[in-house]
């Protein structure tokens, strides 16, 4: 399972881009995950799936909601990862308007989900395998704070207590 201190795995995750500019067509587009971390500070933050109940009223709105004071506290990046495809993270993200705040990244595979060791099997829900509902705050690439959930809680992966990490505290 990946730790703070690791590198994130290689692969890549989709985007689904509304508006053409900086080289990215509309649609789903496609972004090396070590690309696109370089240099930078991202916090990550992963759920289970788009569009289901806890993700929807508490997870990304937290995020869109604090996606400023983030900012400020150093972060360069919002991205929200789920085993989704980009088209269904395309329009959660209307839905949730995090246009210009939270980017929805997805990884419709769960090839990421998988590589971390950070899944969630709900095949017996009808989901099949998912990812488990985490946040990390990533610079350069690398892990620096990790907050997994434990199954079926909300408590250490918010906005808020990402917030106080990338504040330093």
């Amino acid at each position: 399972m990946l730790k703070v201190g690791d590198k994130l795995p290689s692969g890549s995750l989709q985007e689904f881009i509304e508006v053409e500019g900086n080289g990215c067509s509309i649609g789903p587009n496609s972004f090396d995950i070590a690309k696109a971390t370089a240099g930078k500070t991202i916090a990550i933050f992963a759920l289970p799936g788009a569009y289901t109940p806890t993700c929807s009223a508490k997870h990304v709105p937290g995020y869109v909601q604090k996606a400023d004071e983030l900012k400020a506290a150093g972060v360069d990046e919002i991205w929200c990862v789920s085993v989704n495809d980009a088209f269904v993270m395309g329009a959660w993200g209307r839905d949730q308007k995090t246009a210009g705040k939270v980017r929805m990244m997805a990884d419709g595979s769960a090839d990421f989900a998988k590589a971390t060791g950070l899944t969630l099997d709900l095949t017996a829900r009808g989901m099949g395998l998912r990812s488990n509902r985490y946040s990390m705050l990533v610079e350069d690439g690398v892990v620096k704070t990790l907050n997994v959930e434990a199954p079926g809680k909300f408590e250490v992966s918010d906005a808020d207590t990402m917030l106080k990490q990338a504040k330093g505290g």
